[in-house]
């Protein structure tokens, strides 16, 4: 039997907004990229491209932030575990930062294809 509690909407919410907190607070590469996120919505909004681009670059947008978020939970589990190097809790750690590295050119690769589309 898992410890977990009944399913509760608002109690969910919450603790995912801790979470959010937890990171905005902890974590100096969630915070540069929700600055670019920031920055980067209203460019979303504005740039005169089809709906299909907008959300395409959106998305890669919200990847780079979901990545990040992933990597620092990997990261936390790993250090709950064990605070002494191993090579498995290293390997972990990597994989983590590879999510975060693959989402971030996934990101700025099909950012520059679009903007140079509109540009050309």
């Amino acid at each position: 039997m898992r410890n977990q509690p009944k399913y509760n909407f608002f109690k969910n919410t919450s603790y995912a907004l801790k979470g959010l907190i937890d990171l905005i607070k902890n974590e100096t590469s969630f915070k540069i990229e929700l600055i670019v996120t920031i920055i980067l919505i209203p460019v979303i909004i504005f740039i005169d491209t089809n709906l299909t681009n907008k959300a395409i670059l959106f998305i890669t947008l919200m990847g780079m932030i979901l990545a990040e978020a992933i990597n620092s939970a990997i990261e936390r589990v790993v250090d709950l575990v064990t605070l002494e190097h191993h090579h498995m809790a290293g390997r972990a750690k990597d994989v983590g930062s590879t999510i975060v590295f693959i989402s971030i050119s996934i990101f700025v690769i099909t950012w520059l294809i679009i903007l140079f589309d509109i540009c050309k």
